[in-house]
């Protein structure tokens, strides 16, 4: 092997796992794996020790895990840390990514995928999954969870029952100005500029819920 090349380490508890990535990577010149690990406390100790360009680490792993894991060696080490895992859910990336990890692949990345991700971890750049990638953008454009008080949510029922403001302040028995007031933090909480709307988008979001009237 020659200074030119890329050196990582791997960490993953599953031996056979372990043994089947090592197998991948053996026939690429430009990668030099220097050293294997069962845990996460094994893999911190292995890159402060060897100083390797990427640590390819499994998420869960016993004694330390992966995410742990990552904080410490983002934190001790110049490795760049690349998460190889079969969990994609939106708490585990998360995690993984806050910790310091600049890459999340899951396991069922092919062998030119896992080198190409390598390199480009080895750059600083960041690597992603498709379906990680996916589910980090949905997240993002995701509405922000909006809470209603429970008198904007009794004045909102009210509209949807068809009442006007002066209908709402005798049925809740505040006064007209009041209903007005929770109508516009409504509006405002909803991003919405009309009643329909509001009770349209409170509906949708769940903070409405409408009882059947069909009985």
């Amino acid at each position: 092997m020659t200074g030119a090349g890329l050196r990582i380490i791997i960490a993953d508890d599953h031996t056979v796992m372990r043994a089947g990535v090592v197998a991948l990577l053996a026939g690429e010149p430009s990668i030099e794996i220097v050293g294997e690990a069962g845990d996460g406390r094994e893999a911190v100790a292995l890159a402060e020790r060897l100083a390797p360009d990427v640590a390819l680490l499994d998420l869960r792993m016993p004694v330390v895990d992966g995410v742990a894991a990552t904080a410490e060696i983002v934190a001790r080490t110049g490795t760049r840390v690349l998460i190889l895992t079969t969990y994609d859910t939106d708490a585990e990336i998360e995690r993984a990514v806050e910790a310091g990890a600049i890459g999340y692949l899951l396991k069922d990345t092919t062998r030119e995928q896992l080198v190409d991700a390598i390199r480009a971890a080895s750059r600083g750049e960041t690597v992603l999954a498709p379906r990680v990638a996916e589910r980090l953008v949905a997240r993002m454009r995701r509405p922000e969870p909006v809470a209603l008080t429970a008198r904007e949510a009794d004045v909102l029922n009210a509209v949807a029952d068809g009442l006007s403001n002066a209908d709402i302040g005798r049925r809740l028995v505040i006064a007209e100005a009041t209903v007005k007031t929770h109508l516009l933090r409504v509006f405002a909480k909803l991003d919405v500029s009309d009643r329909t709307a509001a009770v349209v988008m409170a509906l949708e979001r769940g903070l409405l819920t409408r009882p059947d009237r069909s009985t």
